[in-house]
């Protein structure tokens, strides 16, 4: 549908340029009729610039409406998800609480060090060793050493492996869940 709607703009792009030249064209001939084609032409090439300008700017226009409206959705979209995220973590408050309190003491089980547990969180949120290394104000190659000494010192393989330590059990599907309850 959409493709169909831009090339129906362009023909009527092109339809206007030719319906205002040949008005032009017919103003010249009724103001001037000795004028011959030649001279008829020439004349007709800044109205016809024109034209094909005035017709160029409504579509700028047109476009410039279209990408804003978009625009405006993202906006919206993106302050309803904010909205909602904020709705969620409010809920979550004690079991985030809960499940920050138990990464904070199994880092301290695992004896890492402040930089090591910085980097373990940011890890952990998903961030590339680059991002944390930007983050830090440090080199990625730092970041690196950090956490295969946290991977270490965790006995564990990698960055998976980490995520998959904390987050495992609370991903249970759903009917796990009830019967580990009951």
């Amino acid at each position: 549908m959409n493709s169909f709607m831009k090339k129906m703009g362009s023909w009527r792009n092109i339809l206007l340029i030719v319906m205002g030249s040949i008005f032009l064209i017919a103003l010249e001939i009724l103001e001037d009729p000795d004028l011959t084609l030649g001279e008829i032409i020439l004349e007709m090439i800044q109205p016809t610039l024109i034209v094909i300008i005035a017709v160029g700017m409504v579509r700028l226009t047109e476009q410039f409406k279209m990408q804003h409206e978009t625009q405006m959705l993202l906006i919206r979209d993106l302050e309803t998800a904010r909205v909602e995220g904020m709705q969620w973590r409010s809920g979550m408050s004690d079991l985030i609480k809960g499940l920050s309190d138990g990464i904070a003491r199994q880092f301290s089980e695992w004896s890492l060090t402040a930089a090591e547990r910085e980097v373990g969180l940011l890890i952990l949120k998903g961030m590339s060793y680059k991002e944390i290394a930007v983050m830090r104000d440090v080199s990625e190659k730092t970041v690196r050493q950090q956490a295969h000494s946290i991977y270490r010192k965790a006995k564990l393989s990698g960055r998976a492996a980490l995520s998959a330590f904390f987050l495992e059990d609370l991903l249970l599907p759903p009917a796990m869940n009830n019967s580990n309850e009951t």
